[in-house]
């Protein structure tokens, strides 16, 4: 609705300023909450911090278990529907859990870029690293993923999903916060994760709001 509203904006000055932004956060597991009470998963807590900041946002949990990024390029196109205006990016680390082709990764964000070009929503690139057992060469060819189609596309990347927890991705350091399978996090690492993130999702509300 902000995108149609733009057009009449001159009608009613300072409206667009208190109009709502619809951020969809696309994404897997880890968006969606697994393992955690509703109100524990990583949008309700977000919405919350949102919300605290006094930000006029409202998200759309578009987080599904399980979705690698080729899922996620499926379902772009109907999830970023008129009212949304934004979205959080989050996909990347079902591919990493299959070893992936990079090539096959990065094609598929590649395409969920265009797809918000296409829709004029901005976007919030949240990046994901391969661990080292997959040799030096996989790892940086996955990581580059990221900075280069951010880069490419001119949106705003946050480097690392889980900066919050670990900024060095250790595991050790991450441990306490997450939950027993190693992969997902915890209620009080969500909220890190949320606290690190948050100051990124209020620059993607500002960019939905030019």
């Amino acid at each position: 609705m902000r995108k149609v509203l733009m057009g009449f904006a001159f009608l009613w000055p300072g409206m667009l300023s208190a109009q709502e932004v619809v951020i969809a956060a696309l994404g897997d597991s880890l968006t969606q909450g697994y393992g955690l009470v509703a109100q524990e998963g990583f949008v309700p807590q977000l919405q919350s911090w949102l919300d605290t900041q006094g930000a006029q946002v409202r998200l759309i949990n578009a987080g599904v278990s399980g979705d690698t990024t080729a899922g996620g390029l499926s379902r772009a196109a109907w999830t970023l529907t008129p009212d949304v205006d934004a979205m959080i990016l989050a996909l990347g680390g079902n591919d990493l859990l299959r070893g992936l082709d990079p090539d096959v990764s990065r094609a598929n964000l590649d395409g969920i870029l265009k797809v918000a070009a296409e829709a004029d929503v901005e976007v919030l690139l949240v990046g994901m690293q391969a661990p080292g057992n997959f040799g030096p060469q996989y790892k940086a060819s996955f990581d580059a993923i990221y900075p280069e189609l951010a880069k490419s596309y001119d949106t705003l990347l946050a480097p690392s999903f889980f900066a919050g927890i670990s900024a060095t991705n250790d595991p050790i350091e991450a441990r306490a916060f997450m939950q027993a399978d190693g992969i997902h996090p915890n209620a009080e690492g969500v909220a890190k994760i949320v606290a690190a993130l948050g100051p990124e999702v209020l620059a993607l509300v500002a960019r939905a709001q030019e």
